[in-house]
């Protein structure tokens, strides 16, 4: 698995001489400490701090690609588009709007696997065992990269990095819940960005009542299916390869359940790590 087109992935520019500031006043992570050799990972939230839109973010000469859901691209445009009032700032969606040599693709690199080039290759923010990544045009990344998807998948989940659609909803979660905060996706000592309070309290104030977990799994469940302990409701899955997944989990209740026996549906569920991993 050396290369995987990721073609659930888009990319969008963010572009200008505010495209810096601009974002400072959006997004959870630090754009002062982005740049071309230390990208990043955030997120913009509603004002009550729940994520609508997750992306990594690299600094490419004077512009900033993010690296986001494509299906969740559009939305993204338009509401930065929303925000950005007269600030000098230019935005693009890279993958769906652009055609020829600018619309460009996502590749998971691993391993030694040299992209071409041409390509925006950067370490993945979120974990190092998750490798680099690459953004480049559309026709050689398709020559490049290969399909094995599945592969990516069961990788990202060993890793315990979530992926916001399948293991979390959006508009629904918390950074702290998707372990954002683990992953190097919030900066605590940064100024303000919306739903910034309510990050932070629940920070300081400890918080969090759930968390994504690692977990075994016997046999096949859908995403979204209620993990429950006997008659108590515990979580949901999310994502699943290979036996092994990812599910949103109340620590309160798991805590509560004094090692009973989880199971979605007539699958059987096992925690691997009751302790989010963050970023090695």
């Amino acid at each position: 698995m050396p290369a995987v087109l990721l073609t659930d992935r888009a990319v969008l520019s963010v572009s200008g001489a505010d495209a810096r500031h601009f974002l400072q006043g959006l997004v959870t992570c630090d754009m002062t400490k982005i740049s071309a050799e230390a990208p990043g990972f955030g997120a913009l939230l509603t004002p009550q701090g729940k994520i609508l839109f997750d992306f990594l973010i690299a600094q490419d000469g004077e512009r900033f690609l993010l690296d986001t859901s494509r299906e969740k691209a559009a939305d993204l445009l338009k509401r930065l588009t929303f925000y950005r009032l007269r600030a000098k700032v230019e935005l693009a969606n890279l993958s769906d709007d652009a055609k020829g040599d600018e619309a460009l693709a996502v590749v998971a690199l691993f391993g030694d696997a040299q992209a071409p080039v041409d390509a925006l290759v950067f370490a993945d923010p979120r974990a190092k065992a998750l490798g680099k990544r690459a953004i480049l045009p559309v026709a050689p990344a398709r020559a490049f990269a290969g399909d094995a998807r599945g592969e990516y998948e069961a990788h990202r989940i060993a890793c315990g990095v979530p992926s916001g659609g399948l293991d979390f909803a959006y508009g629904d979660a918390f950074p702290h819940e998707t372990n954002m905060d683990l992953l190097n996706g919030v900066a605590f000592d940064k100024g303000c960005y919306i739903g910034q309070e309510v990050v932070s309290r629940m920070q300081h104030r400890g918080l969090v009542r759930k968390r994504v977990l690692k977990v075994a799994i016997d046999g096949e469940a859908a995403p979204g299916a209620e993990i429950r302990a006997g008659e108590i409701a515990v979580g949901v899955l999310g994502g699943a390869q290979g036996g092994r997944g990812l599910a949103t989990l109340r620590l309160d209740r798991l805590e509560d359940s004094n090692g009973a026996p989880l199971a979605a549906g007539d699958v059987q569920v096992s925690v691997l790590d009751r302790a989010p991993q963050g970023s090695p």
